[in-house]
Protein backbone atom coordinates (compact mmCIF):
# COMPACT_ATOMS: atom_id res chain seq x y z
CA UNK A 1 0.00 0.00 0.00
CA UNK A 2 1.09 3.68 -0.65
CA UNK A 3 -0.08 6.82 -0.92
CA UNK A 4 2.53 7.98 -3.63
CA UNK A 5 6.14 6.83 -5.05
CA UNK A 6 9.06 9.29 -5.81
CA UNK A 7 10.09 8.55 -9.14
CA UNK A 8 13.28 9.95 -8.43
CA UNK A 9 15.93 8.55 -5.42
CA UNK A 10 16.85 11.27 -3.12
CA UNK A 11 20.23 11.75 -2.64
CA UNK A 12 20.26 10.73 1.80
CA UNK A 13 23.60 9.96 1.58
CA UNK A 14 25.13 12.93 0.20
CA UNK A 15 23.78 14.21 3.17
CA UNK A 16 25.06 11.39 5.63
CA UNK A 17 27.92 12.93 7.31
CA UNK A 18 26.59 16.49 8.00
CA UNK A 19 23.44 14.63 9.94
CA UNK A 20 25.23 12.45 11.71
CA UNK A 21 27.73 14.96 12.98
CA UNK A 22 24.28 16.38 14.03
CA UNK A 23 22.87 12.97 15.51
CA UNK A 24 26.75 12.46 17.70
CA UNK A 25 26.44 16.10 19.31
CA UNK A 26 22.99 15.21 20.31
CA UNK A 27 24.36 12.07 21.72
CA UNK A 28 26.88 13.23 23.45
CA UNK A 29 24.62 16.15 25.17
CA UNK A 30 22.31 13.27 26.06
CA UNK A 31 24.96 11.37 27.65
CA UNK A 32 26.22 14.98 29.28
CA UNK A 33 22.57 15.53 30.74
CA UNK A 34 22.31 11.95 32.05
CA UNK A 35 25.98 12.50 33.72
CA UNK A 36 25.18 15.79 35.02
CA UNK A 37 21.77 15.89 36.16
CA UNK A 38 20.44 12.12 36.38
CA UNK A 39 17.18 10.79 35.72
CA UNK A 40 14.72 11.92 38.08
CA UNK A 41 13.42 8.50 39.58
CA UNK A 42 9.28 7.64 40.83
CA UNK A 43 9.17 6.33 43.88
CA UNK A 44 8.91 2.31 41.99
CA UNK A 45 12.74 2.79 41.93
CA UNK A 46 13.49 4.99 44.64
CA UNK A 47 10.89 4.06 47.70
CA UNK A 48 7.95 6.00 48.91
CA UNK A 49 4.10 5.70 49.93
CA UNK A 50 1.39 4.48 48.13
CA UNK A 51 -1.78 5.80 49.15
CA UNK A 52 -5.35 4.57 48.00
CA UNK A 53 -8.40 6.74 48.33
CA UNK A 54 -12.21 6.57 48.09
CA UNK A 55 -14.53 9.28 46.89
CA UNK A 56 -18.64 8.92 47.27
CA UNK A 57 -18.43 10.10 43.52
CA UNK A 58 -16.44 10.20 40.37
CA UNK A 59 -12.84 11.70 41.18
CA UNK A 60 -11.45 14.48 39.85
CA UNK A 61 -7.66 13.41 39.36
CA UNK A 62 -7.00 17.28 38.07
CA UNK A 63 -8.18 18.76 41.31
CA UNK A 64 -6.79 16.07 43.67
CA UNK A 65 -3.45 16.37 42.26
CA UNK A 66 -3.29 20.21 42.70
CA UNK A 67 -4.60 19.75 46.34
CA UNK A 68 -1.93 17.13 46.94
CA UNK A 69 0.72 19.22 45.49
CA UNK A 70 0.04 22.07 47.98
CA UNK A 71 1.72 20.21 50.10
CA UNK A 72 4.92 20.50 48.63
CA UNK A 73 5.79 16.83 48.01
CA UNK A 74 7.26 17.54 44.32
CA UNK A 75 5.95 15.18 41.29
CA UNK A 76 3.06 13.16 42.77
CA UNK A 77 1.34 10.14 40.97
CA UNK A 78 -2.59 10.40 40.62
CA UNK A 79 -4.46 7.79 39.04
CA UNK A 80 -7.73 5.75 39.11
CA UNK A 81 -7.48 2.26 39.40
CA UNK A 82 -10.39 -0.38 39.97
CA UNK A 83 -13.16 2.40 39.31
CA UNK A 84 -13.69 6.04 38.99
CA UNK A 85 -14.04 6.86 42.80
CA UNK A 86 -11.05 4.89 43.73
CA UNK A 87 -8.15 6.85 43.78
CA UNK A 88 -4.15 5.55 44.06
CA UNK A 89 -2.05 8.33 44.99
CA UNK A 90 2.16 7.80 45.15
CA UNK A 91 4.18 10.37 46.81
CA UNK A 92 7.70 10.36 46.89
CA UNK A 93 9.84 10.02 50.35
CA UNK A 94 10.19 13.50 52.18
CA UNK A 95 12.52 14.53 55.01
CA UNK A 96 11.25 16.33 58.18
CA UNK A 97 12.67 19.32 59.44
CA UNK A 98 15.02 17.27 61.55
CA UNK A 99 16.51 15.73 58.38
CA UNK A 100 14.68 11.91 59.39
CA UNK A 101 12.11 10.54 56.40
CA UNK A 102 8.80 11.15 57.13
CA UNK A 103 6.82 8.15 58.39
CA UNK A 104 4.11 6.81 55.84
CA UNK A 105 1.64 7.52 58.28
CA UNK A 106 2.32 11.02 58.62
CA UNK A 107 2.39 11.65 54.90
CA UNK A 108 -1.13 9.92 54.14
CA UNK A 109 -2.91 11.71 57.11
CA UNK A 110 -1.59 14.91 55.90
CA UNK A 111 -3.05 13.92 52.05
CA UNK A 112 -6.14 12.75 54.14
CA UNK A 113 -6.84 16.55 55.67
CA UNK A 114 -5.58 18.49 52.53
CA UNK A 115 -8.22 16.28 51.01
CA UNK A 116 -11.24 16.36 53.20
CA UNK A 117 -10.91 20.19 52.68
CA UNK A 118 -12.62 19.81 49.87
CA UNK A 119 -14.58 16.74 50.03
CA UNK A 120 -15.58 15.16 53.80
CA UNK A 121 -16.38 12.36 52.02
CA UNK A 122 -13.27 10.95 51.18
CA UNK A 123 -12.03 8.10 52.69
CA UNK A 124 -8.69 6.36 53.28
CA UNK A 125 -8.40 2.68 52.07
CA UNK A 126 -4.94 1.45 52.12
CA UNK A 127 -1.51 2.85 52.87
CA UNK A 128 1.93 1.37 51.73
CA UNK A 129 5.55 1.58 51.98
CA UNK A 130 7.55 0.98 48.73
CA UNK A 131 10.69 0.66 50.25
CA UNK A 132 14.28 1.70 48.53
CA UNK A 133 15.01 -2.24 48.61
CA UNK A 134 12.31 -2.94 46.40
CA UNK A 135 13.05 0.10 43.81
CA UNK A 136 16.57 -1.24 43.68
CA UNK A 137 15.37 -4.27 42.85
CA UNK A 138 13.19 -3.06 39.89
CA UNK A 139 15.88 -0.83 38.44
CA UNK A 140 18.74 -3.64 38.24
CA UNK A 141 15.28 -5.45 36.67
CA UNK A 142 15.17 -2.52 33.81
CA UNK A 143 18.72 -2.45 32.89
CA UNK A 144 18.72 -6.40 32.59
CA UNK A 145 15.80 -6.31 30.43
CA UNK A 146 17.62 -3.36 28.64
CA UNK A 147 20.46 -5.32 27.98
CA UNK A 148 18.72 -8.43 27.13
CA UNK A 149 17.12 -6.52 24.05
CA UNK A 150 20.03 -5.32 22.75
CA UNK A 151 21.48 -8.49 23.04
CA UNK A 152 18.38 -10.18 21.24
CA UNK A 153 18.14 -7.47 18.76
CA UNK A 154 21.64 -7.64 17.82
CA UNK A 155 21.41 -11.65 17.09
CA UNK A 156 18.20 -11.40 14.97
CA UNK A 157 20.13 -9.24 12.63
CA UNK A 158 23.41 -10.97 12.64
CA UNK A 159 21.45 -14.08 11.69
CA UNK A 160 18.77 -12.25 9.28
CA UNK A 161 21.25 -10.34 7.67
CA UNK A 162 24.91 -9.43 8.42
CA UNK A 163 27.22 -8.11 10.99
CA UNK A 164 27.99 -4.66 9.54
CA UNK A 165 23.78 -4.55 9.52
CA UNK A 166 23.72 -5.95 12.91
CA UNK A 167 26.30 -2.96 14.46
CA UNK A 168 24.60 -0.48 12.27
CA UNK A 169 21.50 -1.16 13.58
CA UNK A 170 21.72 -1.56 16.89
CA UNK A 171 24.52 1.92 17.20
CA UNK A 172 21.13 3.40 16.15
CA UNK A 173 18.74 1.82 18.37
CA UNK A 174 20.65 2.55 20.88
CA UNK A 175 20.79 6.15 19.55
CA UNK A 176 17.25 6.74 20.41
CA UNK A 177 17.60 4.77 23.32
CA UNK A 178 19.87 7.96 24.94
CA UNK A 179 18.51 10.45 23.61
CA UNK A 180 15.04 9.86 24.85
CA UNK A 181 17.12 9.17 28.49
CA UNK A 182 18.67 12.57 28.16
CA UNK A 183 15.20 14.28 27.35
CA UNK A 184 14.17 13.22 30.80
CA UNK A 185 17.44 13.87 32.20
CA UNK A 186 17.36 17.58 30.93
CA UNK A 187 13.67 18.43 31.90
CA UNK A 188 13.78 16.50 35.10
CA UNK A 189 10.95 14.44 34.31
CA UNK A 190 9.93 11.66 36.47
CA UNK A 191 10.79 8.09 34.95
CA UNK A 192 8.86 5.40 35.84
CA UNK A 193 8.03 2.36 34.89
CA UNK A 194 5.61 3.11 32.16
CA UNK A 195 8.34 4.79 30.77
CA UNK A 196 10.93 2.26 30.91
CA UNK A 197 7.94 -0.05 29.25
CA UNK A 198 8.14 2.55 26.62
CA UNK A 199 12.11 2.86 26.36
CA UNK A 200 11.64 -0.74 25.28
CA UNK A 201 8.77 -0.30 23.10
CA UNK A 202 10.56 2.05 21.21
CA UNK A 203 13.75 -0.26 20.55
CA UNK A 204 11.91 -2.86 18.84
CA UNK A 205 9.79 -0.14 17.07
CA UNK A 206 12.54 1.35 15.55
CA UNK A 207 14.84 -1.69 14.78
CA UNK A 208 11.10 -2.73 12.77
CA UNK A 209 11.87 0.45 10.53
CA UNK A 210 15.78 -0.44 10.09
CA UNK A 211 14.90 -3.88 9.08
CA UNK A 212 12.19 -2.89 5.98
CA UNK A 213 15.11 -0.77 5.09
CA UNK A 214 17.59 -3.14 4.82
CA UNK A 215 16.05 -5.68 3.41
CA UNK A 216 15.49 -3.23 0.71
CA UNK A 217 19.14 -2.59 0.40
CA UNK A 218 19.17 -6.26 -0.13
CA UNK A 219 16.71 -6.59 -2.56
CA UNK A 220 18.32 -3.30 -4.48
CA UNK A 221 21.77 -5.08 -4.47
CA UNK A 222 20.06 -7.96 -6.17
CA UNK A 223 18.36 -6.09 -8.25
CA UNK A 224 20.81 -3.36 -9.73
CA UNK A 225 23.99 -4.36 -10.11
CA UNK A 226 25.24 -1.39 -11.88
CA UNK A 227 25.11 0.91 -8.79
CA UNK A 228 27.22 1.49 -6.22
CA UNK A 229 26.66 1.49 -2.42
CA UNK A 230 25.43 4.92 -1.62
CA UNK A 231 22.96 4.61 -4.71
CA UNK A 232 21.52 0.88 -3.79
CA UNK A 233 21.00 2.85 -0.24
CA UNK A 234 19.51 5.94 -1.42
CA UNK A 235 16.89 3.60 -3.51
CA UNK A 236 16.09 1.54 -0.77
CA UNK A 237 15.21 4.67 1.40
CA UNK A 238 13.41 6.65 -0.90
CA UNK A 239 11.37 3.38 -2.21
CA UNK A 240 10.26 2.61 1.63
CA UNK A 241 8.96 6.77 2.52
CA UNK A 242 5.29 5.95 1.58
CA UNK A 243 5.25 2.70 3.76
CA UNK A 244 7.30 4.99 6.65
CA UNK A 245 4.55 7.83 6.33
CA UNK A 246 1.89 5.21 6.49
CA UNK A 247 3.42 3.13 9.40
CA UNK A 248 4.86 6.31 11.48
CA UNK A 249 1.97 8.40 10.89
CA UNK A 250 -0.93 6.24 12.10
CA UNK A 251 1.48 5.32 14.94
CA UNK A 252 2.07 8.63 16.05
CA UNK A 253 -1.73 9.73 15.90
CA UNK A 254 -2.28 6.93 18.16
CA UNK A 255 0.40 8.08 20.58
CA UNK A 256 -0.45 11.84 20.32
CA UNK A 257 -4.19 10.81 21.37
CA UNK A 258 -2.66 9.36 24.36
CA UNK A 259 -0.76 12.53 24.85
CA UNK A 260 -3.41 14.94 24.64
CA UNK A 261 -6.26 13.44 26.25
CA UNK A 262 -4.85 10.11 28.34
CA UNK A 263 -4.15 12.38 31.57
CA UNK A 264 -0.94 12.72 33.76
CA UNK A 265 -0.58 9.18 34.48
CA UNK A 266 0.01 8.59 30.42
CA UNK A 267 1.98 11.35 30.16
CA UNK A 268 5.26 10.91 30.07
CA UNK A 269 4.85 7.52 28.65
CA UNK A 270 3.08 8.75 25.43
CA UNK A 271 6.45 11.52 25.57
CA UNK A 272 9.08 8.81 25.69
CA UNK A 273 7.09 7.15 23.03
CA UNK A 274 6.62 10.65 20.79
CA UNK A 275 10.63 11.06 21.25
CA UNK A 276 11.24 7.80 20.02
CA UNK A 277 9.36 7.55 17.19
CA UNK A 278 10.66 10.90 15.64
CA UNK A 279 13.98 9.97 16.43
CA UNK A 280 13.48 6.10 14.79
CA UNK A 281 12.55 7.15 12.06
CA UNK A 282 15.84 9.61 11.68
CA UNK A 283 18.24 7.20 13.32
CA UNK A 284 17.07 4.15 10.65
CA UNK A 285 17.19 6.58 7.40
CA UNK A 286 20.45 8.71 8.45
CA UNK A 287 22.14 7.07 11.32
CA UNK A 288 21.60 2.79 10.52
CA UNK A 289 22.01 3.16 6.77
CA UNK A 290 24.83 5.21 6.79
CA UNK A 291 27.21 3.46 9.21
CA UNK A 292 25.89 0.44 7.28
CA UNK A 293 27.51 2.30 3.98
CA UNK A 294 30.75 3.59 5.77
CA UNK A 295 31.43 -0.16 7.51
CA UNK A 296 31.67 -1.13 3.71
CA UNK A 297 28.88 -2.73 3.34
CA UNK A 298 28.73 -4.39 -0.48
CA UNK A 299 26.94 -6.93 -2.93
CA UNK A 300 29.00 -9.68 -1.46
CA UNK A 301 28.15 -9.44 1.79
CA UNK A 302 24.44 -10.02 1.13
CA UNK A 303 24.69 -12.82 -1.84
CA UNK A 304 26.11 -16.33 -1.95
CA UNK A 305 26.17 -16.08 -5.82
CA UNK A 306 26.77 -12.37 -7.58
CA UNK A 307 26.53 -14.41 -10.61
CA UNK A 308 23.87 -11.88 -12.54
CA UNK A 309 22.32 -14.66 -14.63
CA UNK A 310 21.13 -16.11 -11.83
CA UNK A 311 17.11 -16.05 -12.09
CA UNK A 312 16.91 -16.46 -8.28
CA UNK A 313 18.79 -13.32 -7.84
CA UNK A 314 17.62 -11.05 -10.77
CA UNK A 315 14.30 -10.67 -13.02
CA UNK A 316 16.44 -9.99 -16.35
CA UNK A 317 12.60 -8.71 -18.16
CA UNK A 318 12.51 -5.90 -15.56
CA UNK A 319 12.82 -2.84 -17.73
CA UNK A 320 15.62 -1.67 -14.81
CA UNK A 321 17.45 -4.31 -14.92
CA UNK A 322 21.25 -3.61 -14.02
CA UNK A 323 20.27 0.00 -13.74
CA UNK A 324 18.75 2.04 -11.77
CA UNK A 325 16.21 4.97 -13.77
Amino acid sequence: MEFFRIKKDIPFMRYALILNAISLITFLAAVFFLWQKGLNLSIEFTGGTVIEVQYKQTAELEKIRNSVATLGYGEVNVQNFGSSKDVMIRLPLIKNANGTMMSSADQSQAVLKQLQTSDATVQLQRVEYVGPQVGEELLYGGIKALLFVVVGIVLYLSVRFEWKFALAGIVANLHDVVIILGFFAFFQWEFSLSVLAAVLAVLGYSVNESVVIFDRIRENFRRYLKLNTPDIIDSAITSTISRTIITHGSTQMMVLSMLIFGGASLHYFAVALTIGILFGIYSSVFVAAAIAMWLGVQREDLMKSPNKDDPLLVDKNDPNYGAKV
